[in-house]
């Protein structure tokens, strides 16, 4: 009881902290749910980005909390400028990784080709013409006409030209003369 009594304050900040981002979570994961379906972009995309919302957030409240607890500028800036010179080197490594994921975010709030649409990408060296199969976080999942499946990384779907052939396009027509995806 004397704990409680001694961080009354701190609890208090604690607990009204958590009921904001917890408020602003939700505000976040309904905006994103309500532009994702408008947008048509499939519910396993709209969950990944809600989960890097989330984890933003978190970090935010890891923050901020520190602060409520009375830890001072100085260790906390120790602390972050040990850890960012960590990852620095460690991201330097993984900076495609990275990329990709960037871009997938990108594309998720700004890509004008669908799960079905036939496209084209016009690279030099490997000019692909498939059907989107899948939008994930590193790649897009492309069916060539072949049936062939080729992966293709988010990073470099935005710097290539695309040409939209087919919008909702069948991926595997049935013998019968039914479509079907």
């Amino acid at each position: 009881m004397l704990f409680f009594q001694t961080y009354k304050s701190e609890f208090l900040a604690s607990i009204i902290l958590l009921i904001i981002l917890l408020f602003i979570r939700f505000t976040v994961k309904t905006l994103i749910q309500k532009i994702g379906q408008k947008a048509g972009i499939n519910d396993a995309r709209i969950h990944l980005i809600v989960r890097y919302a989330t984890v933003t957030l978190f970090l935010i409240w890891m923050l901020i909390q520190a602060f409520i607890l009375g830890t001072e500028f100085k260790e906390l800036a120790l602390i972050f400028s040990s850890i960012f010179a960590v990852l620095g080197i460690a991201l330097f490594a993984i900076w495609s990784i990275l990329s990709n994921i960037t871009s997938g975010i990108i594309m998720f709030f700004n890509f004008p080709y669908k799960v079905g649409d036939k496209i084209m990408i016009h690279d030099k060296d490997f000019p692909i013409e498939a059907i989107i199969e899948d939008i994930a976080a590193f790649q897009l999942h492309l069916r060539m006409d072949n049936g062939d499946l080729v992966t293709y990384p988010n990073n470099l779907i935005l710097q290539k030209p695309v040409t939209l052939l087919k919008k909702d396009a069948v991926l595997y027509p049935h013998d019968d003369g039914t479509d079907a995806v």
